[in-house]
């Protein structure tokens, strides 16, 4: 794991209506000259609006448990990238484009569409997002060009809202009856809490056709050498009590274990826009991007969980002494480092979702693009974005969640996504 250290650090309503055109996904419109010097506005404000959601994502009431965040951080930024787009011309839309007239701002449009969406997504926050908008519209100068820019991305979050109302994500997940048989997952110690996400394998995806689309193949059976050899690494690594896991093994385990994965990624984002002092445009690009690749690399690894039901590394060792697999020796005590995620184990999130993004995240400042990722308060550091992945991934075999075949399950799953959605955005 070269190149990475750890060091610490402080991380320092009533608008004009616009016409809707057909749907676009995956078109290009030839810009015009006279749209594309409306496109004002640096990528500031998209990391401004991205904060915000992470800030209301930390109110564990803000919304159900049921529903998961990369939902709401792909409709933000979708959102805001189409109202840009609308104006600009200057690539495909994500799924349509509207009427813009000649001299709109993109970014007026950019923050009433992010204003819009986490208003419809939480209303209870309404006020803090209200004074959001007041402060990223006062920057921009008044005039025709502003309020037409506040109507397009009005209506682009309004038509976005709408298309994803039903997409199955407010459905109350079936009841999970755990299974009796080797290798079935059952409810983790030391609480067995419940699985949450029974259904989210089959919520309607951003890009993808479907959750399904890029299933990983079978894992391999618990009763054989490649299972075996890869639980036996968790064993000993994993263990809350191993002598064979280094202290920064450890401290990468609890790192990437400090906040959800999802939002350390977007604040990598929100780095790199930062740092680079990126566009409006280029800004909304990677942050859609980003968190679309996330969102539908979490619909899929739901629905590869699920349709395969693995039981996690505690549950295997502690049930070693059944004798399911003559290469596992059990031990009915052994415990993880860390709590055990209440889910099934293959394919592992945190190696879907990190190689999600940092396939993403190449694609836009290249692969061995230097990068700091700061987790509460604590900063690693990494020569590119693979390194970061792995470091990621690895770090859920150290705190005992998951085996080698989980996570490469994951990567591949992650990249694939990724590629994906890269070809249609």
């Amino acid at each position: 794991m070269g190149g990475k250290q750890k060091t610490l650090a402080i991380l320092a309503g009533t608008v004009l209506a616009a016409g809707l055109t057909s749907p676009a996904f995956g078109s290009t419109t030839a810009h015009s000259p006279a749209l594309r010097t409306a496109a004002t506005g640096s990528g500031m404000s998209v990391v401004e609006w991205n904060r915000e959601l992470i800030t209301i994502l930390g109110d564990p009431k803000a919304q159900p448990s049921t529903v998961q965040p990369t939902r709401s951080f792909a409709l933000l930024q979708a959102a805001e990238y189409d109202a840009v787009v609308s104006i600009t011309r200057a690539g495909p839309a994500y799924v349509f484009s509207v009427s813009a007239p000649g001299g709109a701002r993109a970014d007026a449009a950019a923050d009433q569409a992010a204003h819009d969406v986490l208003v419809a997504l939480y209303p209870a926050k309404r006020a803090g997002v209200d004074q959001r908008l007041s402060s990223q519209l006062s920057a921009i100068p008044g005039g025709p060009g502003k309020q037409a820019g506040i109507g397009v991305g009005a209506a682009v979050a309004r038509r976005l809202i709408s298309l994803r109302s039903n997409d199955g994500s407010s459905a109350e997940p079936p009841r999970f009856r755990p299974g009796n048989k080797a290798g079935d997952y059952r409810p983790t110690p030391p609480k067995s809490p419940a699985p949450v996400f029974t259904n989210w394998g089959s919520v309607k995806p951003f890009v993808l056709a479907s959750g399904r689309q890029f299933r990983p193949a079978p894992p391999p059976a618990v009763s054989g050498a490649a299972y075996a050899t890869a639980l036996n690494e968790v064993k000993s690594l994993g263990s809350k009590t191993s002598t064979t896991r280094t202290p920064d093994q450890t401290a990468a385990a609890k790192f990437w274990a400090a906040a959800p994965v999802w939002n350390v990624w977007n604040q990598v984002a929100q780095g790199l826009v930062t740092s680079q002092n990126a566009s409006l445009e280029k800004a909304v690009k990677v942050f859609a991007r980003l968190d679309l690749s996330l969102a539908d690399t979490t619909i899929a690894m739901y629905d590869a969980k699920y349709a395969y039901r693995v039981w996690r590394p505690v549950t295997a060792i502690r049930l070693g002494g059944t004798h399911y697999n003559p290469s596992i020796v059990g031990d009915p005590n052994w415990t993880p480092l860390l709590p055990t995620a209440p889910d099934p184990s293959y394919p592992g999130a945190h190696g879907a979702l990190s190689q999600a993004a940092a396939t993403t995240l190449a694609g836009f400042y290249g692969a061995r693009h230097h990068l700091a990722v700061t987790s509460k308060g604590v900063t690693r550091t990494f020569a590119g974005f693979q390194d970061a992945a792995t470091d990621a991934w690895l770090s859920r075999i150290w705190s005992g969640q998951h085996t080698s075949l989980d996570n490469r399950a994951g990567q591949q799953l992650g990249t694939q996504v990724a590629d994906f959605v890269a070809r249609h955005l």
